[in-house]
Order: C-alpha cells, then sequence, then structure tokens
C-alpha cells in the first residue's frame, strides 16, 4: 500500500488555506504521510496553468486541488472529467491516473453534505445564489441535486449567470436580473464569490436585503463569519460559514488522492486550529 502522498493547491490568493493542515493531519491521523504544497500564482495564463499540470503529471503528485481563479480554466488542460465535473464545468480536483489528469468537483458534494440538514430544518421557498463561477456553480448543482425549489441566480457578469441558469433550465434556475431580486422573499442565500473573503471587508448583498426567516450560508472561510454572516446573524437569520463546505470538500479530495477513508474529526480538528490561531487574540 502506498504510504506517502504529495499533494496541493493551485490558486490566488491560497496562503490563507488551511487545507495543508487538513490533509497533512489527517494522513498521520492514518499512519500515511502527505506534503500538501501551496502553488500560489496570481494571474496564470493558459500556457501557465498548462505548465504547472504537466508538472503535477510527472513530479509525482498524487493530485491536486484548484482553487479561485482556475476551476474552469482547467477544464480543457486534463484528460478526462469525472461526470460531476464534466456537468457543472468547474473543477476542483484533479487527480493523476497514471499519465493522466482527472478533474473531480467536491465543491459540490462537500456543500450538499453541509447544507443538506440546514435545508431539511427550513422552509421551503425560494434560494438566491450570488456568484456564478466555479464555486457557484458547484452551489448549484448541489442545491439542484437536493431537490430545492426556485433557483435565483445573480452574478455581476449577467452572461455567466444566464449560463448556469440554461445549464440547470430544467431544475427550475432562473438569472436573477440584480441581488435585490435575487433575495427578495428567498427562503435561504449563499454566497459563492470572493467577497468578504479577507482583505476584503464588504458584503455581496445589502444588509437590508436580510431577514430572520431566511437561512443565509457563505463559501468565504477567511474569516468564518465574513460581513454577511454578521448581518444575517443580527437580523436573526440561521447562518452557516463555510467551514462545513471547506472540511467536507477536502475530506472527499483526500480520498480520491489516496485512495483512503478520510478521518473526519482529524480534518475537522486541524481546520479548526488553524482557525483559532489565526483569529485568536494577540
Amino acid at each position: 500500500m502506498r504510504d506517502r502522498f504529495l499533494t496541493g493547491l493551485i490558486g490566488y490568493p491560497i496562503a490563507h488555506s488551511a487545507a495543508p493542515a487538513m490533509h497533512e493531519q489527517a494522513a498521520t491521523a492514518l499512519g500515511v504521510h502527505c506534503h500538501y504544497q501551496l502553488i500560489e500564482v496570481k494571474g496564470a495564463g493558459r500556457d501557465d496553468l498548462r505548465t504547472m499540470l504537466d508538472g503535477v503529471r510527472r513530479l509525482g503528485f498524487a493530485g491536486v486541488n484548484v482553487t479561485f481563479p482556475y476551476k474552469e480554466a482547467v477544464i480543457d488542460l486534463i484528460d478526462d472529467l469525472a461526470p460531476d465535473a464534466r456537468a457543472i464545468g468547474a473543477v476542483n480536483t484533479i487527480v493523476v491516473d497514471g499519465a493522466r489528469l482527472v478533474g473531480h468537483n467536491t465543491d459540490a458534494t462537500g456543500f450538499a453534505s453541509a447544507i443538506e440538514p440546514v435545508l431539511a430544518a427550513s422552509p421551503r421557498g425560494p434560494i438566491a445564489l450570488i456568484g456564478a463561477g466555479g464555486v457557484g456553480k458547484a452551489i448549484a448543482f448541489a442545491l439542484s441535486g437536493l431537490g430545492v425549489g426556485e433557483l435565483r441566480i445573480f452574478d455581476a457578469d449577467a452572461a455567466k449567470a444566464a449560463q448556469l441558469a440554461g445549464q440547470l433550465q430544467d431544475r427550475h434556475a432562473v438569472h436573477a436580473a440584480s441581488v435585490e431580486i435575487a433575495v427578495e422573499a428567498a427562503a435561504g442565500l449563499v454566497n459563492a464569490t470572493p467577497v468578504g473573503m479577507l482583505p476584503s471587508r464588504e458584503t455581496p448583498v445589502p444588509d437590508a436585503s436580510l431577514h430572520p426567516s431566511m437561512w443565509v450560508a457563505d463559501a468565504v472561510y477567511t474569516p468564518l463569519w465574513t460581513p454577511l454572516l454578521t448581518a444575517a446573524k443580527a437580523r436573526g437569520a440561521n447562518v452557516l460559514t463555510g467551514r462545513d463546505l471547506a472540511i467536507n470538500a477536502s475530506a472527499d479530495a483526500f480520498k480520491l488522492f489516496t485512495g483512503l477513508a478520510p478521518p473526519d474529526a482529524a480534518m475537522a480538528n486541524a481546520f479548526d486550529a488553524v482557525m483559532a490561531a489565526r483569529y485568536s487574540a494577540p
């Protein structure tokens, strides 16, 4: 059995990522070794990404995660796609299978696991999704797969929102012309944009659009309490931080990279330790 794994993350900015701690401590808990390398590259073009992926293929990696802003850009630079990633049109996990690179999407599975209890405990109604990029696509498919009713998608790039709604046209997804229209009388709201991720202290949704009868989730986890979630909690809404999405998506990626069942408690403890160290008072 293989007992050493080289993995990593391609994206920008990623210095804040808790993924190295989660993957490396998960491996330790299972008695194997994992080194998780942050590959932080700003403004990588197609040729840059191809070079990085060739390195992943040749240098002994078990696989890499991919995050903002490259989840869609890597699609046509790899050899194959798992059915979920092909349908979504975004990849956050690339597994090295011999000489082949195979793309998967654990954002979708990770978010589905995180949001399912919230949906089960909440009244049904329209869901507002802010952001139609890589993680937004995964979240849209996760919500649709869980059988939500109307999904209202808004993105500052209207064409992206319309395209995603078109991908899901048989699942009651619509393109919303504004944030306010998306959120009006919504039962739930998900931020799938980087707005609110440090150093940003902005919010993607005006505070006045939030109300106590809705739930609000954020894909951002740096910080856990984004301006959006802080405002939503102050207005009495049920909130879900990016913690569970981050842990679940990493656990699913770990299993793809190693073939080993992820030790969920070890990964959660690693994530929480990173957050506690980062945001504890000096």
